[in-house]
């Protein structure tokens, strides 16, 4: 057998479904084996579910040990993020409405280190209109407000990284 014919073997079983073959001419032997069932069983793999698991477990336990004085320390960094002190957690704070992270990646306020951040303080934003873009696996993910009104704060930092449900933004509803 030469090339051309083995290399046309070849092509013809790539065209059926078969895994393996196995063929012997005197003291020829050929043996080619193909991947197809493989790809199937490797490919359904994502990785945001693992992460969303830890941090819903913490917001959970807070409220199980809750008669000690341990506790109400634990739950204010889950709801604040890793961004900020205190601030969040204010009474003021607590009328306005969290626009927070989708996926773990890197924060930025704008589409280029040159343009405008996409809202600043004070901006009146809509529902669908884009605050913010998340880098995730160099993919960047445009993030869109669920809620609309006046931006009072901006919570994370520009080209800093952000964790899932983390907030991003306080939005004031009635502003």
């Amino acid at each position: 057998m030469d090339f051309k014919e083995i290399q046309e073997l070849i092509k013809l079983i790539n065209k059926t479904d078969l895994t393996e073959f196995k063929m012997e001419d005197g003291d020829f032997k050929i043996s080619i084996r193909t991947h197809k069932v493989g790809k199937l069983v490797s490919q359904p793999t994502f990785q945001p579910q693992p992460q969303v698991v830890p941090i819903q477990q913490p917001a959970v336990q807070p409220p199980a040990a809750a008669p000690q004085d341990v506790p109400p320390a634990a739950p204010k960094p889950v709801t604040t993020g890793n961004q900020t002190g205190s601030k969040p957690a204010t009474e003021e704070d607590e009328n306005y409405i969290p626009i927070k992270s989708p996926i773990v990646g890197t924060f930025y306020r704008s589409s280029a280190p040159d343009k405008p951040p996409y809202i600043k303080v004070g901006d009146t934003i809509g529902v669908g209109d884009v605050v913010c873009i998340v880098e995730a696996m160099k993919l960047f993910n445009e993030i869109e407000s669920e809620v609309s009104g006046k931006v009072v704060k901006v919570i994370a930092e520009d080209a800093s990284p952000v964790e899932y449900d983390q907030v991003l933004f306080l939005i004031d509803p009635k502003g």
